[in-house]
């Protein structure tokens, strides 16, 4: 398990919208304990559990088989094909 800084919601927003949800009586629980432990409210604790999720989930993590061909493909890239080489030409001419 890595370790993650704790961050809050930007201090300066203003905490106008609410959300509202009916949740299982040990849900409930567990989130007020996660609240005595870390000393977060419960929109602290969301917010960083919606901000963990999305962590996770724009990291890419390879293994195996799959991380050995990013590496070589990385470490030994192949030569760029006519196609590649003409659509850089056009970038360059369009975008200087």
């Amino acid at each position: 398990m890595r370790a993650t800084s704790r961050r809050k919601p930007p201090a300066k927003e203003l905490k106008r919208d609410r959300l509202e949800l009916r949740i299982a009586t040990s849900a409930k629980a567990l989130i007020q304990r996660a609240m005595a432990v870390s000393g977060l409210t419960a929109g602290d604790l969301a917010y960083e559990g919606a901000r963990r999720v999305l962590d996770e989930h724009e990291r890419m993590v390879l293994t195996g088989a799959n991380r050995d061909a990013f590496l070589a493909a990385v470490l030994n890239p192949p030569e760029p094909t006519a196609k590649l080489i003409a659509a850089l030409r056009r970038h360059r001419d369009v975008m200087g």
